[in-house]
């Protein structure tokens, strides 16, 4: 990959947990910015922020953090995007980019457009990687490499726009990421199949283990064969990222679990008629789905998890 200098003399990160500090980690590392200025609510987190030196100044003013930012990267949970950008409104610099990481785009995308001063450049952003980790400590450099990062900008005719969103485009490609253009509504349709309706299943079914009266925790935990575990470890995603995410993509997602719903039920009820060659076909058609996504290299990144925790 060539190697593109300074992008941004100065990135805003605004949320510093897994997404936010890997940013952090992998665009000092790869060069891409100059100043970082990272913005932390939770003064516990900037003791850390600090101690791990992910940026160049910490604050937990967003107003203070945005003033003078070529870009900014909103890093906390959806929700709290709009209230951020609002609260930081007044400083931000012409010129500059706004940007975020949540896994929800058109709620997001609408709370940053109302939220912006004129000759600002709004271009929402979901980089389509994670752990079940969180905090400042859980980031790593590598994160990004060969994931996808989707934006989602507005069309508009606008040659400065444009020229924000390919300058973002190279942002993210210096962080290892490939990156894909996505209507936001489109990208919320996606997320729902690909990445929230999982989510919701791995919570609920972890939680009706949990609440089965004739099975006990310590039996849960003790006995617990592969296809519990993975749900157990994408149960422990991040509560109140996930709460908002679930609120702020309602209409996908119940779509989404409508569509499910009855393919459930079409399952049921060949389990109970014993309709052996419908479930091979199905089980058949779903196993070349996950030899696919092996194919294209995106089963997993817990191989490299861990490998760069605490370097800057």
């Amino acid at each position: 990959m060539s190697h593109p200098g300074i992008l941004y003399p100065r990135l805003t990160i605004v949320g510093c947990g897994l997404i936010g500090s890997s940013v952090a980690r992998a665009a000092r590392e790869h060069g891409v910015v100059g100043e970082i200025v990272i913005c932390d609510a939770s003064a516990a987190a900037r003791e850390r922020i600090e101690a791990l030196k992910l940026g160049d100044r910490v604050t937990g003013d967003v107003a203070d953090a945005v003033e003078g930012a070529d870009l900014v990267i909103f890093a906390t949970p959806v929700l709290a995007v709009g209230d951020a950008a609002r609260a930081a409104a007044h400083a931000f610099k012409p010129g500059c980019t706004l940007s975020d990481v949540g896994s929800v785009k058109a709620a997001v995308s609408e709370a940053l457009w109302l939220a912006a001063p004129a000759g600002v450049f709004v271009i929402p952003g979901h980089p389509i990687a994670g752990t079940e980790q969180s905090g400042p400590d859980a980031g790593f450099a590598e994160l990004f490499e060969n994931r996808w990062t989707i934006l989602t900008p507005r069309e508009i005719d606008d040659p400065a726009y444009a020229e924000a969103i390919a300058r973002l485009g190279a942002f993210w490609r210096a962080l290892g990421a490939q990156v894909e253009i996505m209507d936001e509504k489109h990208h919320d349709l996606v997320l729902a199949v690909t990445s929230h309706l999982p989510h919701l299943i791995a919570y609920n079914i972890v939680g009706t283990a949990a609440d089965l009266e004739e099975v006990t925790q310590a039996e849960v935990m003790k006995y617990s064969a592969g296809g519990f575990r993975d749900f157990t470890r994408i149960a422990a995603s991040d509560p109140t990222m996930w709460r908002d995410i679930f609120i702020a993509n309602k209409d996908a997602v119940l779509e989404i679990l409508g569509r499910f719903t009855e393919d459930l039920q079409a399952l049921s009820r060949a389990i109970r008629w014993g309709e052996a060659d419908k479930l091979h076909e199905l089980f058949t058609r779903t196993r070349e789905i996950r030899r696919g996504i092996i194919a294209a290299g995106q089963e997993s990144v817990e191989p490299n998890f861990g490998r760069d925790r605490g370097k800057h």
